[in-house]
């Protein structure tokens, strides 16, 4: 399984993971609305959105374990078959009085696996994660991150095509978090297909190739993100403090100049938008200077995915 040398897609080899217009609907509420996305061989795409965006409901479709109103899944260019795809839900499924090793026996046990094929299954799988040391604890020794990384190796089992993870890191400690990380992008490099779902977009930039942005069931946008920071008015702000804010200052006379997206002042700090800073700043700071004003700090911060939620949403990436 693990040892079996795999190319590395360096490019997306083909489309693993299709999926089509999907739509749920619970009661008055749609959860999934006409959502559709792509995943290729080797790629990891993130599904992003704020808690009730319809990331978990689009899984649970994916997987098999919720039937769609409408739309359609396809793996490898046919209808998917149980063994083609492993899921890390959210919540944990494990037992906790039982040792880790019995409780991937379970879980392989779901997918008609046995015997000797089984057994290493189990020990490639705990390797990867990092657990084979730890194979005959309860699980209830562990810590949550332990318990995460088992939650992963349980899903890998039956060697599946894809992999969907539905919020992997929720609870975990910063360690823990990177060495689930290290583990996704091994498995990227073998060829595996990955959909991952997070509110945390420092999460999405870290791992995902491409992304798609989700709220009220709807798509928002999709693509890399330097595809998805060019929907932003602009991608670069800057932040003057004024040495001496009690100045009267009119920006009337900044507005307008190339380069210059939006100005705002707050406080004792001018805010402005660039389209490019190396181009750009060294005007607004001598056009500050021919207006007898310093500055005593000035700071940087390129957009993020937030932002761009921001725009198309009105609210956080963290709001229910």
């Amino acid at each position: 399984m693990w040892n079996a040398p795999v190319p590395v897609c360096v490019n997306v080899c083909w489309q693993m993971l299709e999926v089509s217009h999907l739509k749920k609907s619970f009661g008055r509420l749609t959860a999934v609305d006409g959502l559709s996305l792509s995943a290729g061989s080797g790629e990891i795409i993130g599904l992003l959105g704020p808690n009730g965006a319809g990331k978990t409901t689009t899984v649970s479709m994916i997987a098999g374990l919720t039937v769609p109103d409408a739309g359609e899944v396809r793996v490898n260019g046919a209808p998917p078959e149980k063994r083609q795809i492993g899921l890390v839900p959210q919540e944990l499924a494990l037992y906790d009085e039982l040792p880790a090793r019995e409780n991937l026996k379970l879980f392989g046990a779901l997918y008609g696996a046995g015997g000797s094929a089984l057994d290493r299954a189990m020990k490639e799988a705990l390797e990867l994660v990092g657990l084979a040391g730890r194979a005959g604890d309860r699980v209830s020794r562990y810590s949550g991150g332990m318990k995460r990384r088992l939650n992963l190796a349980a899903a890998l089992l039956h060697d599946p095509e894809v992999l969907l993870l539905d919020e992997p890191t929720v609870g975990v400690d910063p360690q823990s978090r990177n060495a689930i990380f290290d583990n996704l992008l091994a498995l990227k490099a073998r060829g595996k297909t990955l959909l991952y779902t997070t509110h945390y977009m420092e999460e999405a930039e870290r791992l995902c190739d491409r992304l798609t942005i989700m709220d009220h069931g709807k798509v928002m946008a999709s693509g890399t993100p330097d595809e998805l920071y060019r929907l932003l008015p602009a991608t670069n702000m800057v932040s003057l403090e004024l040495e001496t804010p009690e100045r009267p200052l009119v920006l009337d006379g900044l507005r307008g100049k190339e380069g210059i997206r939006t100005i705002e002042r707050v406080n004792d700090t001018v805010k402005v938008s660039v389209t490019d800073l190396t181009r750009d700043v060294p005007g607004v700071l001598a056009w500050l200077a021919a207006q007898g004003h310093a500055c005593r700090h000035v700071a940087s911060e390129r957009a993020n995915l937030e932002s761009v939620f921001l725009m198309l949403t009105g609210r956080s990436l963290r709001d229910p």
